[in-house]
């Protein structure tokens, strides 16, 4: 490879001469060319597409009292990105509240009129009404029972003679009376025990009013919150479609928005490589914006039917986007895995002189303190390093810096 050096390189030589005839070494920092696995890749390209894209569109229809962001805006999930107004809404739940707390009133009347205090438990026995009844018919009860044992005890008496028909008739009739009094007391009490009850169940109505008028203030609540529009996830704001005084309905479009991480990216496969391609395989992007990075992915998603115009299946991946350096709509390059794959030689990306002169990508391979020119040709990318398709061989020493003034034969130091 001696006969490769170009004139220039020759003139430095000459130029860097001293007085004695010899060309003082050139200082170099050096690193080492290695050999590692390379996996088998598909080439192939795309385009990047949004993860997900959402049309948000308010939930209640109003007049637009603000709109908060921009197109081309990043917002993270939950931003408000409008309001409407809300001065209705906030009148309903002042309505609402009001109506909590009338049934609460009525709740507590209903409880006064038993003689409950506030969620006083209920029983039927303890009301002073059915109180009161329940001692009258008591009472009747201890008069019929004596009348009873009277009008017995009288009967003996008119069948031995002792007593006369008429006295007998008398506490009979006694005992008549206080039967008739005792089943009208019975009836009173049971009425009074009914009137309670019915008191109890008016109690449970109004309770139940107490818990619809909440819910009424839940839904005015709601309703309130409605009035706020918000981003469903995090990602950029593509488009707004309203501004500040329209009034907007609940299939109204607010604005756009664009998932961007992951992002994905949608690649154009050829037939004959499909089959080598399932859930799961790696991919590295690159997009012409960021020539120096690579972008690492997941196929997600392999399109079981190939375009019957280009004869290719779209492949989709996802690739991480935590920086948002990627956007939808970018060209990608992309290189997906595959089985298979071998070995490779690394080098330093810094060992790499690109010489405009002759178009070439050149080397320098220090073989004790003199530099060797080598024409490489370059593979993809790994980090700090570059893959070596032809022109070096592993475990080689090449310079990594001044290479500008190095050439064929040039001694140099390290």
């Amino acid at each position: 490879m001696s006969g490769c050096g170009s004139k220039g390189a020759a003139n430095r030589g000459a130029a860097n001469t001293d007085a004695s005839g010899d060309t003082p070494p050139i200082s170099v920092t050096v690193g080492k060319t290695e050999s590692r696995p390379v996996p088998a890749v598909i080439a192939a390209t795309g385009t990047l597409v949004a993860d997900e894209t959402s049309d948000i569109a308010p939930k209640a229809a109003g007049k637009v009292a603000d709109v908060s962001v921009n197109v081309g805006q990043f917002v993270t999930q939950g931003t408000v990105i409008a309001k409407l107004d809300d001065r209705d809404a906030k009148l309903e739940i002042a309505t609402a509240q009001a109506g909590v707390k009338q049934a609460i009133a009525a709740v507590r009347q209903a409880e006064a009129k038993l003689g409950l205090g506030p969620n006083g438990k209920f029983n039927a026995s303890s009301i002073p009404e059915v109180r009161s009844a329940n001692a009258d018919y008591q009472q009747a009860l201890a008069e019929l029972r004596q009348a009873e044992a009277n009008e017995a005890r009288y009967r003996d008496l008119v069948q031995t003679g002792d007593v006369a028909m008429v006295t007998y008739e008398t506490f009979r009739t006694t005992r008549d009376t206080a039967r008739a009094r005792a089943n009208s007391a019975k009836e009173q009490l049971d009425t009074a025990i009914n009137t309670a009850k019915q008191s109890n169940q008016a109690i449970v109505s109004a309770e139940a009013n107490v818990e619809s008028a909440r819910t009424q203030v839940a839904t005015a609540e709601q309703a309130l919150a409605d009035r706020i529009i918000r981003a469903p996830f995090s990602g950029f704001i593509s488009a707004r479609q309203v501004a500040v005084g329209e009034f907007v309905s609940t299939a109204s479009i607010i604005a756009t928005i664009l998932r961007s991480n992951p992002i994905k990216a949608q690649i154009q496969v050829a037939e004959a490589d499909v089959p080598a391609i399932s859930i799961g395989r790696g991919v590295a992007i690159q997009v012409d914006a960021y020539r120096d990075r690579n972008f690492a992915g997941t196929v997600t998603a392999v399109n079981p039917a190939v375009d019957v115009a280009s004869r290719a299946a779209t492949v989709e991946a996802s690739v991480e986007n935590s920086s948002n350096a990627l956007r939808a709509g970018m060209f990608v390059t992309a290189r997906i895995t595959r089985e298979g794959g071998g070995t490779g030689i690394f080098a330093p990306k810094t060992a790499i002189f690109n010489d405009q002169a002759t178009q070439s990508y050149r080397a320098f391979v220090i073989v004790d303190g003199i530099a060797k020119l080598k024409v490489v040709q370059l593979g993809t990318e790994e980090g700090d390093s570059i893959q070596i398709l032809d022109g070096l061989n592993a475990d080689e020493t090449v310079a990594t810096s001044n290479l500008d003034q190095l050439y064929e034969g040039a001694r140099v130091v390290s």
